[in-house]
């Protein structure tokens, strides 16, 4: 018998066939409704304080795998918070109580790792599907995982249900070409990829396919650096294909390093555009406040004068931590030692590599250059825990992030490797590091990062997914829109890429109440936000990807707390659009530029759901038609009702 046709797929698109539920072909397709199980989900504690909410209006039940969710104690403590901060305190409460209620495996208490930066060197593997309740969970990918970020309430439900359903995104490739010189690393591949493609453009709700012969040379730490900022490049996902550098990485693990998939994209796979990115010539970039794709070469940032520099966070990797340390030992080789200053920063992803890197006496370079060394932890990339930058100071990081306001209020960040970084920290000036890199012993480097390059790579073996095919049940009745009923109210008028930084800042993620969360929307860019909406101004109009950023479903339940009765935009994030969905938030997708024209600030409008049209100055604009499962959860009144009604068939009743 003669193996069924299909069609060609995407590396991301054959890992979601491999998972999903009642295929009626043996393929899947841009556009697909799938129910997919679930490998792994994974929170942090700042997640979790909107996750336990919902998980209370779900009743609390048991959860599907109890060794498959992964909680970390990572954003919002340090010692100081952990000592002073109630906010801190309960939150990190919080997570312990849950986790020793349901018997959590994967529980890392406060200043142990970074939630990113663990998994990824401990758990997981090619070929799985992973959720996280953070937009950086696309950093997985980087090991060839389909890894997506979603809001609190899809990860509860995942973590509950042991699945999830997806729309098959459009995926692009992103072809690399060129050798990169030593000390060029993944934030400036990633930096680079930003500046030529732009955020929240070519990637925008798609998978980023990270492809090229020259990625095969490349090491995890410097793939998973590219798939974490994937976030900022706008994709659903980013995903490389793993390889025996890969099968090399896993090897080293003393457990889960025996399920890994190693699936490959068919030669003629259906990407919707590839985009040649040329790296022969790269050197250091940064990117200047308040974007990350605001790119140029160091040499046009050269002495900008600098207040801070932070080297950390989940995309700093332990490769850059032995690069920033080793250009600070030649920097300060014919320099005296500084004194610890309060404004450099070097924060570990977690206790291993702290423990490699003491090993390697790597600490006291950053320590002769002044540099404090904090715990394990985000620090002072979300600007919430105690190490934050004051109004008005400029500080350079190795972060992934530089909206307004994201290292403090009033603060700006530049984004750059940590080798960049720490070439600043000299003379606290943005600087060029190659003139240190180029005195580094690579060999060296690669003993200190526990490599041996004679080692032979392990063989693997290519995967193709597993396709039991169903028969097509009947179509189901889609009539009835979204909801069948109109709303009116005035414009509150925004612009193209409102994050949800902007939304709802970090430091009131704390929050649950939706009229506290609601009265601190757009606190620091718009803050007669709340005011203007409960006085009938109560829908947004805004451009293109509206909720980019981070995942937080607080960015949500914030205009819900306002008041907002709806949203229209040109288009979404695509994890912000899920959480309007699961919070049954009104959303309309309208591209008419002539509507935008007559959509001004204060503009009266009206939208009636059930026709799918808004009018505005006497004229009526038709919206997009939501996929049938959103407007089926639209119906439920959002995820939590849904669950509560169906409960483990859920998606099977959503779908039908």
């Amino acid at each position: 018998m003669s193996p069924p046709i299909r069609k060609p797929m995407t590396l991301t698109q054959k890992i979601l066939a491999h998972h999903a539920r009642g295929l009626t072909r043996p393929w899947v397709e841009a556009g697909d409704i799938l129910q997919i199980d679930v490998d792994w989900t994974i929170a942090s504690e700042l997640a979790w304080n909107g996750m336990d909410r919902t998980y209370d209006l779900l009743g609390r039940p048991a959860v599907h795998d109890k060794n498959r969710f992964f909680l970390a104690v990572d954003h919002t403590v340090d010692e100081v918070t952990l000592a002073t901060d109630p906010r801190a305190q309960r939150l990190t409460q919080l997570s312990r109580d849950f986790a020793k209620e349901q018997a959590i495996r994967h529980f890392y208490d406060a200043n142990v790792t970074i939630l990113h930066t663990k998994f990824y060197r401990d758990l997981v593997q090619p070929g799985q599907v992973v959720l996280g309740a953070d937009s950086h969970t696309s950093s997985h990918g980087g090991l060839g995982a389909v890894s997506i970020g979603l809001g609190g309430a899809d990860i509860t439900a995942a973590m509950v249900l042991g699945q999830s359903w997806i729309e098959v995104p459009e995926a692009i490739a992103v072809d690399y070409v060129g050798k990169l010189p030593f000390g060029i690393g993944g934030k400036d591949v990633i930096l680079k990829t930003l500046g030529d493609l732009k955020r929240n453009t070519v990637a925008m709700e798609r998978t980023v396919e990270y492809r090229g012969d020259v990625t095969r040379t490349w090491s995890t730490d410097l793939r998973f650096t590219i798939a974490n900022m994937t976030a900022e490049f706008g994709g659903l996902n980013g995903i490389f294909e793993a390889d025996p550098t890969v099968a090399a990485w896993l090897a080293g693990r003393k457990d889960e390093n025996k399920n890994a998939l190693y699936f490959r994209a068919d030669d003629d796979a259906p990407y919707a555009h590839r985009y040649r990115v040329d790296l022969e010539k790269l050197g250091p970039l940064v990117a200047r406040p308040p974007s990350p794709d605001a790119v140029m070469p160091v040499e046009e940032a050269l002495g900008t004068v600098l207040q801070g520099c932070f080297i950390g966070a989940c995309t700093t990797t332990e490769e850059e931590l032995v690069l920033g340390a080793l250009v600070l030992e030649q920097a300060f080789k014919d320099l005296p030692a500084r004194p610890a200053n309060s404004k450099l920063l070097v924060v570990p992803g977690d206790q291993n590599i702290q423990a490699r890197m003491k090993q390697g006496d790597l600490w006291k370079h950053y320590e002769k250059a002044g540099f404090r060394i904090g715990l394990p932890g985000c620090s002072m990339c979300l600007g919430v825990a105690s190490e934050k930058a004051s109004p008005g100071e400029t500080w350079i990081s190795s972060q992934n992030r530089n909206f307004e306001n994201r290292m403090g209020q009033g603060s700006f960040a530049w984004l750059a490797s940590a080798a960049t970084v720490a070439a600043s920290s000299v003379e606290m000036k943005i600087a060029d590091p190659r003139q240190w890199l180029s005195k580094i012993d690579q060999d060296r480097y690669e003993k200190l990062l526990f490599r041996d390059s004679k080692r032979p790579l392990p063989e693997i073996r290519v995967s193709e997914p597993t396709i039991d095919v169903v028969a097509a049940a009947a179509a189901a009745d889609k009539s009835g829109g979204v909801q069948g009923k109109q709303v009116e109210g005035r414009v509150q008028r925004f612009g193209d890429s409102v994050d949800t930084d902007a939304i709802i800042p970090g430091a009131f993620c704390h929050l649950t109440q939706l009229e506290e969360l609601g009265q601190k929307a757009f606190h620091y860019v718009r803050p007669e936000f709340y005011a203007r909406a409960k006085e009938g101004r109560n829908i947004i109009v805004a451009g293109e990807g509206w909720g980019s950023g981070s995942s937080r479903e607080q960015a949500v339940w914030a205009l819900i707390g306002a008041g907002i009765n709806a949203v229209i935009a040109k288009s979404y994030a695509f994890i912000h659009k899920r959480n309007l969905v699961n919070e049954a938030l009104s959303y309309l997708v309208v591209k008419d530029d002539a509507f935008y024209a007559l959509a001004k600030e204060d503009a009266p409008v009206t939208i009636d759901f059930k026709a799918g049209t808004v009018s505005v100055g006497g004229r009526s604009f038709t919206a997009e038609t939501p996929s049938a499962i959103v407007q089926a959860l639209a119906r439920e009144g959002g995820l939590v009702p849904a669950i509560k009604r169906h409960g483990k068939q859920v998606f099977e009743a959503l779908s039908a």
